[in-house]
């Protein structure tokens, strides 16, 4: 009977909602800025993450776009196709800013009703003579940044497309009991890497008691056994003894917030904030299982995106998981398609400039690499006697390879990049520009046309880049090889679970995620574990673990200052009172990789973050082995060696040498006054003698 009152009060409730709710998210929100389209035939492509909970019947897409003064108007034409679906087409009128509105529905999303696809593609004219407009500077519109999408939140049924396998999309923050055990950080860490897979910002870890109230959509792990009575009465799916389970916990919640919305006025987005009584949906998705076996099996499952994309409903329980690769003859990844690194076929066809564009990152290979070589593998339509045409590659926006193209038809090129031309991340660029023979100009507009071979082409690395010592450049793929343990001090590791799930993100954001570290405290690793496999320590300071590891540059456990060679500042100086963390990376005894991370001053949590997301930046040095990153953002890259002279310990000075270098000035300074007034004396009892004699 109280079921049936509360699903009755349930329906009541839902009835007097809105039936829908207007969100608008600016182009800029999901990293889009005005963006240029050049040349007289371009286009730009736009993707979009949709939140399961949209609905996409009502939704719009409005885009704004500056148009070159220097355009013949009633000639230029824009092109908006959504989903590789045409849906407009129109000329440019004399307007500074122009608009174009498109109605969405939920057939324009892709296949995994995850991403919306814009293209805008133009046609442009600054005279009647397309010849002489081949490549003239002046022709290009600009996509403007506050361009939008009004997206429909359908309050009437929030739940309809929610579950497992997509609701990591909507998860801003990861709970985890006050008390965490060693297993509840690890389940911490697998979420958050998780989630950082599907692009989400800024994820935030708390306590349980530390969660705000305005954090309604978020991750709970914890043994169930051990879960709080409010926490667990959500949990409509009891794990039987050494059962893991996923568990989606959907309510619908009355709140009174205020929200900040952006709202049309004149074509600009302006941000309005009002007081609200809301009805929000909240859900939790817990990661949990009874007893130790269970709930490690859960976490298992964490790590094996086959399980977690599949699993469409609103639980899922787990007698067994487990995560095992089957290696084939390409898994030392030394050579990678570009299809493999997310490059797809696309046919391209006009005059001027026809680029695609391919990322890859060093980690994507099983090694960092020395040299990679770039094969281009594509077919075009053969040129005419005096038609010019050219195929370019770029990396990292500078021309690497120039080719002259041919009436053949047929592309195949190959260029060699040292490590000084690739960094951590990459973005390639393949080009074909291509000019028709004026007396050909105005037939030959559209009979160009070329595709790559994204299966044919490649990226492959020759030879690894092995040094001395170790980089941060070369970090993560130093720990592809071998097994690798994740040791935290036990005092410290609540403050270093989001620091964890950095790690465990790195490890594992390549093409071939299978690493999947083994966590352990620092109390309980022995010596010869230390030799064997690779580590990734997340210490105190004063942790006796430090003191295992005499080839690392710095030692953390003692206060330090580093100096600049060419002027002999100090340039850095530990002090606890400052939040940082710090972090360096080196070969072990056994010439296994080894990161250790440390943390100081009050912000722990934040501190190990800080300097955990620092050193996956794309960094400017191929040789720094020691980060310094405060709370602020502020970070600083050192090479250090254990013999550097720039390097000095303050904790093993004598008193005396201290107390010396922190008065040596005052103490010179009051020297020379000293020095001063006995020669004034002197002086003074000379003059007195003479004026004696003289008398």
């Amino acid at each position: 009977m109280n079921r049936f009152l509360t699903f009755l009060a349930f329906i009541l409730l839902l009835s007097k909602l809105p039936a829908s709710a207007q969100v608008i998210s600016s182009f800029k929100s999901y990293g889009h800025d005005d963006e240029a389209i050049n040349g007289m035939s371009g286009s730009t492509a736009f993707f979009f993450k949709i939140d399961p909970l949209v609905e996409m019947q009502g939704s719009k897409l409005v885009i704004y776009f500056e148009p070159s003064r220097a355009l013949v108007f009633n000639n230029s034409f824009v092109n908006v196709i959504v989903a590789d679906k045409p849906v407009y087409s129109g000329r440019l009128t004399k307007d500074s800013i122009q608009k174009v509105t498109v109605d969405l529905t939920r057939n324009d999303l892709s296949n995994d009703g995850k991403y919306l696809k814009v293209q805008v593609k133009t046609l442009l004219n600054i005279s009647d003579d397309k010849c002489r407009d081949l490549d003239n500077p002046a022709m290009w519109i600009k996509i403007k940044g506050y361009s939008y999408l009004s997206l429909n939140r359908n309050t009437k049924n929030f739940f309809t497309n929610i579950n497992i396998a997509n609701c990591f999309d909507s998860k801003r923050a990861i709970v985890y009991p006050v008390n965490p055990t060693l297993k509840d950080l690890k389940a911490v860490a697998w979420a958050y890497a998780r989630m950082k897979k599907t692009d989400i910002k800024n994820i935030q870890v708390f306590e349980a008691d530390k969660v705000p109230d305005t954090v309604r959509n978020y991750i709970m792990v914890g043994d169930y056994n051990k879960m709080p009575a409010a926490q667990r009465a959500l949990i409509k799916v009891s794990p039987q003894p050494n059962q893991g389970l996923f568990y989606l916990s959907k309510r619908v919640l009355n709140v009174t917030d205020s929200v900040i919305k952006m709202q049309d006025v004149r074509g600009h987005l302006v941000a309005v904030r009002t007081i609200e009584n809301l009805t929000v949906p909240g859900e939790i998705l817990f990661v949990t299982g009874a007893g130790d076996e269970g709930y490690e099996k859960t976490i298992t499952a964490l790590g094996n995106m086959n399980i977690l994309n599949s699993t469409f409903g609103d639980y899922l329980l787990i007698d067994h998981a487990e995560n095992t690769f089957f290696k084939t003859i390409d898994a030392n990844r030394s050579k990678l398609t570009l299809k493999q690194i997310g490059g797809v076929t696309n046919f391209m066809s006009g005059i001027g400039s026809l680029k695609s564009s391919y990322n890859f990152k060093n980690s994507d290979f099983s090694f960092t690499p020395k040299e990679v070589e770039i094969s281009i593998t594509a077919n075009y339509s053969s040129l005419n006697a005096n038609d010019r045409g050219f195929f370019n590659i770029y990396l990292n926006g500078m021309l690497i390879n120039s080719e002259k193209l041919d009436a053949s038809g047929k592309l195949k090129t190959s260029v060699t990049i040292n490590r000084y031309q690739h960094h951590k991340y990459n973005t390639l660029e393949a080009e074909f520009r291509f000019y028709p023979s004026s007396g050909n100009c105005m037939n030959s507009f559209t009979n160009f046309f070329a595709e790559i071979d994204v299966d044919k082409s490649y990226l492959e690395s020759k030879n690894p880049f092995i040094t001395n010592d170790l980089s941060f450049y070369q970090y993560p793929e130093a720990f592809n090889s071998g097994s690798t343990r994740i040791v935290v001090s036990k005092d410290f590791a609540k403050y270093a679970a989001a620091a964890m799930g950095e790690v465990v993100y790195e490890l594992n954001n390549n093409i071939n995620a299978n690493n999947f570290p083994v966590f352990e405290y620092s109390t309980d690793i022995s010596t010869s574990d230390i030799k064997k496999y690779n580590i990734i320590a997340l210490l105190q300071r004063n942790d006796k673990l430090l003191g295992e590891f005499p080839d690392a540059p710095i030692k953390f456990n003692e206060k330090f200052r580093l100096y600049n060679n060419d002027n002999n500042q100090v340039v850095y100086s530990l002090s606890d009172s400052t939040s940082n963390g710090l972090a360096q990376i080196f070969y072990g005894r056994a010439n296994n990789a080894t990161m250790v991370m440390t943390a100081t001053g009050t912000h722990l949590a934040d501190a190990f973050l800080s300097v955990s997301k620092s050193i996956t930046e794309q960094l400017s040095t191929l040789s720094s082995n020691v980060c310094i990153s405060d709370v602020n953002g502020n970070k600083y890259l050192f090479n250090i060696s254990k013999s550097s002279e720039n390097l000095e310990y303050v904790d093993t000075k004598s008193a005396l040498s201290r107390f010396w270098e922190s008065y040596n000035l005052y103490i010179l300074l009051g020297i020379l006054i000293l020095i001063l007034l006995s020669f004034l004396y002197v002086r003074s009892r000379v003059q007195r003698s003479q004026d004696i004699v003289n008398d």
